[in-house]
């Protein structure tokens, strides 16, 4: 169970964010996570509501606030170092929060038998590579590492901290709402600060125009993510985290192949065998 939820939470990841890179190509990215975060709160806000998950609350959604506080952080400092940094080379690095979780469960006393490390050492390396890293070329500012690293760390902690927000179904839910939440909060802020600041809210052609027309996307954005957070949670909960981080951190393998189908982008030789070692790790961790 813990490797089919994992897996379901990396094409669930890796598709939200093809879409919210194809969409950030249309409008400014902070109002695509602001928007889509928003239509997530709804949509849980009814389940919420329907499945009585009210009753849920506790002490432990503090880490669903605090996973929503840090999310929109990471998000955003990881669109910008890609905007200052190659995409080859901030895109893997910012898969490296897979170690946050990581060591969370190793420190909880987690101890994966000997197949499943190399099998985690072989997909954290096929998670690298198959965003394609550039090895040579122009150099890369410091602040775009800084601003990865600090993305990874946050992304890495989203996945600690949610996992630890519930220990049902129905909590789940209301924690997710929570998440959702604060992060439409956060997001909402930085916005309304960005503006402040002369920055544009809505796309320069279009206006609102694009950003109804784009609802469905964003819909799908927002709510393949939060399913995947779910997803997660329940991988988590229902077996080793250190294996369950590793799998569900496969995303950037899903990505760059939906890239390839849908935008015929062309497979590069490192993306091709960090796909491959990504697989190989897999089957070690599901069969150790």
């Amino acid at each position: 169970m813990t490797a089919l939820f994992a897996l379901a939470t990396s094409f669930l990841w890796g598709l939200a964010d093809f879409g919210g890179g194809l969409l950030t190509r249309r409008m400014p990215a902070l109002t695509v996570v602001v928007a889509s975060q928003a239509i997530a709160v709804m949509v849980l806000g009814a389940i919420v509501i329907a499945t009585g998950g009210l009753d849920e609350a506790g002490p432990q959604l503090w880490y669903a606030v605090a996973a929503g506080v840090v999310g929109p952080v990471a998000m955003l400092s990881f669109y910008k170092a890609l905007a200052l940094g190659p995409m080859g080379v901030v895109s893997p690095l910012g898969s490296l929060g897979v170690a946050v979780p990581v060591c969370v469960g190793l420190a909880l006393g987690e101890r994966p038998g000997l197949l499943q490390f190399a099998g985690i050492a072989v997909a954290v390396a096929g998670i690298v590579l198959a965003g394609g890293p550039q090895l040579r070329g122009a150099p890369v500012q410091r602040q775009a590492i800084l601003l990865t690293l600090l993305a990874a760390f946050g992304f890495g902690a989203v996945m600690a901290l949610i996992a630890e927000a519930s220990t049902t179904i129905t909590g789940l839910f209301l924690a997710l709402f929570v998440q959702r939440v604060t992060n439409v909060t956060v997001g909402g802020a930085a916005l309304f600060v960005s503006v402040k600041r002369g920055a544009r809210a809505l796309p320069e052609d279009g206006g609102m125009r694009v950003v109804l027309a784009s609802l469905p996307a964003l819909a799908f954005v927002g709510l393949a993510d939060v399913a995947a957070n779910g997803t997660y949670s329940i991988a988590a909960q229902h077996g080793p985290v250190t294996i369950a981080a590793v799998l569900a951190n496969l995303y950037p393998v899903v990505t760059v192949l939906a890239a390839l189908m849908m935008l015929k982008e062309r497979l590069r030789v490192v993306q091709a065998t960090g796909a491959g070692l990504a697989l190989v790790g897999t089957v070690l961790l599901a069969t150790g």
